[in-house]
């Protein structure tokens, strides 16, 4: 064979071989199917790719959370706070919570220090935060999402609902969008945001595991739990800071955990913005929170409370008790009934009801729907403040003398120290009471053996002439007891 004849023998023999091995390739690996729709019925292709600039973006419900998080975690702020020296942060959530509301801690020789979130509510500066946050602080710093810092200011602070107001001297900040708690629905995507372990601006998702959740927390006559249940990863340094829907709507201030350890272990509670709006609103207007009750006594009903009480329903609010010539009394409630809405909402637990009732103001009325010998009735109550009058409750007055800024001790401390009353050292100027050592936050209980119950005690103490020194006796939020002589 001539070598002109090999070389083309070669060639022929590479090409049938390359035709060969395609040929069996296609017929051992079946080849990928394209459809496309056509027609009217056709969907258009997506890309998972989204461009915020563009004037046509969607959210696409229920694929990701970049829209909400753009909107609202520039409203989500950082709280940082300060105590005197020696004065440990106290807080009902210690025992439960393990220091879920920041990372505070005690330095020998220094200040205790803390921290936090916050959520912008309007433009001009008006922040909302946890109260068990900024709680007997010294100094309350916060640090805007864009690094501006100010010194802010406490507006009001409501125990009973933990949260409170800050103010900050700034105008054209950006502002979160309110949402509806009580349209959410459990199984509905939520955001979590805020500052957990001091890292800025973390974002974490959940669903909403369930709405009206009492998780026995809170002190005070007037506690109100009904928190919105979520897994939304949130760790110590998220209170205060901003649950949001898939719009970046606010629907629930983060509050607290339930975790053996102090760490997220899978269910986090916020404060529902149906509640935030309207103690926000009253702590801005009044500076207290104006309460509105019915005057009852209740607890939920269940089969044993069924079968005891010869009810023909399971669930609903029992009425164990109602309070003469309160709200429910004047209405025509009765003991035994069976509340099962309130203003056409259904209320199948006692924080449900509460819920309902906190977000109104005394005056309000409400319609109540109940059951009594198994057939429904509709009553319209007055709703009145703990009083049992329709008067606006204003915040308590100070007193000064010395360099000292006295208030009442507040309904939830008196309760979790176990005192009847006091008057609360708010703030410590250059005096003899700073001179003998006394630090804010003291809570004198008692001054020569006479009680001091309120601030009403204390000014009437001290109308009496004298002439030599007095021994004051009291106890630190942290529930150490200490006494002081003080001259005069």
């Amino acid at each position: 064979m001539s070598k002109r004849s090999l070389i083309l023998a070669m060639v022929f023999s590479s090409l049938f071989g390359g035709i060969v091995a395609v040929v069996g390739f296609s017929l051992i690996v079946p080849q990928e199917k394209i459809i496309q729709q056509t027609g009217a019925q056709a969907n258009p292709v997506s890309l998972t790719n989204y461009v915020f600039d563009s004037a046509d973006f969607i959210v696409p419900d229920g694929l990701n959370f970049v829209f909400a998080a753009k909107n609202a975690t520039p409203s989500v702020v950082h709280i940082r706070t300060t105590y005197s020296d020696g004065m440990r942060a106290n807080s009902p959530f210690n025992d439960f919570f393990k220091d879920y509301f920041g990372e505070r801690y005690e330095r020998r020789g220094g200040p205790a220090r803390g921290a936090g979130s916050g959520v912008v509510i309007s433009p001009d500066g008006y922040i909302v935060t946890n109260n068990h946050v900024i709680a007997n602080a010294n100094e309350i710093e916060v640090v805007l999402n864009d690094n501006r810092s100010y010194q802010a200011k406490v507006v009001g602070a409501d125990e009973d609902t933990d949260l409170a107001v800050l103010k900050v001297d700034e105008d054209n900040l950006i502002a979160v969008q309110y949402g509806d708690s009580e349209s959410i629905n459990i199984g509905e995507w939520v955001l979590a945001i805020g500052n957990p372990y001091e890292f800025r601006s973390t974002v974490t998702a959940g669903i909403v595991s369930a709405k009206g959740r009492n998780i026995n927390i809170l002190n005070g006559d007037y506690r109100i739990e009904s928190f919105i249940q979520t897994d939304a990863a949130v760790n110590p340094g998220n209170s205060g800071g901003a649950l949001v829907n898939l719009k970046g709507e606010l629907v629930g201030i983060n509050t607290a955990i339930a975790s053996p350890s102090g760490a997220f272990a899978g269910y986090s509670f916020a404060v529902p913005v149906s509640l935030v709006k309207k103690v926000v609103n009253d702590l801005v207007e009044y500076g207290a929170v104006q309460r509105a009750l019915l005057g009852i006594s209740i607890y939920d009903v269940n089969a044993q409370v069924a079968e005891a009480n010869n009810l023909k329903v399971l669930k609903g609010i029992y009425v164990n008790a109602v309070m003469a010539g309160k709200a429910a009394d004047r209405a025509g409630i009765e003991q035994g009934d069976v509340i099962i809405a309130i203003d056409n909402k259904p209320v199948n637990n006692v924080a449900q009801l509460q819920e309902q009732v906190a977000i109104k103001r005394p005056g309000d009325e409400v319609e109540v729907k109940f059951i009594r010998g198994g057939k429904e009735k509709v009553v319209m109550a007055k709703l009145r403040n703990e009083e049992g009058t329709l008067d606006v409750v204003e915040l308590a007055a100070d007193y000064k003398i010395e360099g000292a800024t006295f208030v009442d001790v507040s309904d939830a401390l008196k309760n979790r120290l176990g005192i009847e009353g006091g008057v609360q050292i708010q703030e410590l100027g250059s005096g003899k009471w700073k001179d003998v050592r006394m630090k804010e936050g003291f809570i004198i209980t008692g001054i020569d053996n006479v009680k001091i119950k309120n601030i009403k005690d204390l000014e009437n103490y001290f109308k009496r002439p004298r002439t030599d020194g007095i021994l004051i006796e009291g106890v630190y939020p942290d529930g150490s007891k200490a006494h002081y002589g003080l001259g005069l």
